[in-house]
């Protein structure tokens, strides 16, 4: 397992914080991911560690950027 941490810019509702859970889902061997949106973290729980391109690309399909 591992976990990695982001912070996300933009989102302002909890259907942001959806998007962008979705999206990060989606990617392989994802198995949780936590957002807070006060603050913009992201946590990101996966089988293995993950290409920060991935996650950013991801983010970035939801509507946001990632810092």
């Amino acid at each position: 397992m591992s976990t990695a941490s982001y912070t996300v810019t933009g989102m302002t509702c909890q259907h942001c914080v959806a998007s962008v859970t979705e999206e990060i889902s989606e990617i392989a061997g994802v198995t949780d991911v936590a957002v807070d949106l006060p603050t913009g973290a992201v946590t990101v729980t996966s089988d293995d560690e993950l290409s920060t391109d991935a996650v950013r690309d991801a983010v970035r399909e939801a509507g946001y950027q990632l810092v």
